[in-house]
């Protein structure tokens, strides 16, 4: 029980710091220009193929600077010559845009690299054994993951609310006309919000493609619960992203490793019910259930407090 706990814990942990990474972004890119960017996951993929693609010409250190800094470029155009013109016709506008680019980019990465897994590998200097807990062996690279995720973290943290771009960014974020009478060109810190945020999750893509499967469809499968946190850490709040990813990261791992079921706690059901669809629900496990406690923990936040853990109604 106590190795389940450890192992576990350090791998929620790991999972929520990744999920902040991209929520980060998420979350500032919609104070600021306030849409959800539904493409923001597809930077993420563009992140981890990038890495691939560059790891294999110049070797993964490079590829770990270049490659987010492809997706922030991109980024940057597709804010200066795409969204900001789409922003003057509201919000729907903006959705749609953002979500036709998540399949432009899905269709382009299909094309370039096809639809089945790249090998994407650990590097050879961090591919052993960091310690052993409990016999058993945690690598070396996941704490590599978690390392660069609490450094960005805290890098991000004191830049925001230490320096003067950070004190100039978050005046942007709510009092964007009074910054711009003070000198300063709100349109080009938006632009420049926007490619820091996609930078952000290609930075997720580049360390968590080695350890997770990097293929066309990782967008897909990530995106919808980098909303779950968004929404349950409170619509523009970054401290809230924090929290909530820490919690969902937390939640779906304990949950994926508990193989518990009511018929495995009370007995199995009475006979006469055996052959009903309760029987099928009764021997279900918590490990099956574990992908919907994310969405069931948002139906939660949303009915009892709909502005979020940390976030107001304003936003």
């Amino acid at each position: 029980m106590l190795e389940l706990i450890v192992i576990s814990s350090l791998n929620g942990i790991l999972f929520g710091m990744l999920l902040f990474l991209m929520a980060s972004g998420l979350t500032v890119i919609f104070s600021m220009l306030g849409v959800l960017n539904f493409a923001h996951a597809s930077f993420y993929m563009l992140g981890a193929f990038f890495g691939f693609q560059i790891s294999r010409w110049v070797g993964f250190w490079p590829a770990l600077v270049l490659a987010p800094l492809l997706a922030g470029l991109i980024g940057i155009a597709v804010e200066r010559y795409g969204l900001r013109h789409v922003h003057k016709n509201g919000h729907v506008a903006e959705l749609l845009f953002t979500f036709g680019l998540a399949f432009a980019i899905e269709e382009v990465v299909q094309i370039i690299w096809g639809k089945s897994p790249v090998d994407f590998r650990v590097p050879a200097v961090l591919d052993f054994p960091a310690f052993t807990i409990f016999s058993t062996n945690y690598p070396a690279f996941k704490m590599f993951m978690l390392l660069v995720s609490v450094a960005i973290f805290l890098s991000l943290l004191l830049v925001l609310k230490k320096t003067r771009v950070g004190l100039i960014v978050q005046a942007a974020l709510t009092h964007p006309h009074m910054v711009a009478h003070l000198g300063h060109n709100v349109g080009r810190i938006f632009m420049l919000v926007f490619g820091v945020g996609t930078a952000l999750a290609a930075v997720a893509g580049v360390i968590a493609g080695p350890a997770l499967v990097t293929q066309s469809n990782m967008a897909a499968l990530l995106g919808p619960i980098l909303f779950v946190v968004v929404v349950v850490g409170g619509l523009g709040s970054l401290p809230g992203a924090f929290i909530a990813s820490l919690l969902i990261g937390l939640l779906q791992t304990f949950a994926v490793s508990i193989n518990t079921s009511p018929a495995s706690l009370f007995g199995p059901l009475d006979p006469a019910w055996a052959t009903t669809w309760l029987s099928d629900i009764w021997n279900v496990t918590v490990a099956q259930v574990a992908p919907v406690l994310p969405y069931l923990l948002l139906v939660l936040v949303l009915i009892f407090r709909p502005m979020g853990l940390l976030g107001t109604r304003e936003t």
